[in-house]
C-alpha cells in the first residue's frame, strides 16, 4: 500500500502515506497489511494509546535533540503532528456511533 485511506460516515477521508499510516494501526494492535475497521466501542482506548505512543516519543525526540544539532531537528515532524488528523477523525466518529475502516 502507498497510502493510507481512512473512510468514515462522519468525516471526510483521511490520506496518510503508508509509513505513518502502518505506525498508527501497529500502535493500536491493528493488522495493517490488510483492510480493517475501528468500532466506536474500540475508539477511546486508541486515542489513549496513541497519547502514550506520543509521549513515549517525545521523551525519545527529547534525549535525541539534546544530542543533535538544532538544524537537523526542526525537520522532523513528530507523531503529535502526524496523528492529531487521526486523533480528531476517532473522537468525532465515536461520538456519531461509527466505523472507521481502510483497505476498502
Amino acid at each position: 500500500m502507498s497510502v493510507y485511506r481512512f473512510k468514515s460516515r462522519e468525516t471526510g477521508d483521511l490520506v496518510m502515506l503508508a509509513q505513518h499510516g502502518q505506525r498508527l494501526l501497529e500502535i493500536l494492535g491493528k493488522d495493517p497489511s490488510g483492510p480493517g475497521v475501528i468500532q466506536p466501542r474500540e475508539m477511546s482506548a486508541a486515542v489513549q494509546a496513541i497519547r502514550t505512543a506520543i509521549a513515549e516519543d517525545e521523551a525519545r525526540s527529547k534525549q535525541d535533540d539534546e544530542s543533535q544539532d538544532d538544524a537537523s531537528a526542526a525537520d522532523t515532524v513528530s507523531l503529535r503532528m502526524r496523528s492529531a488528523p487521526f486523533i480528531e477523525m476517532l473522537q468525532r466518529c465515536e461520538q456519531a456511533g461509527v466505523d472507521i475502516v481502510w483497505g476498502v
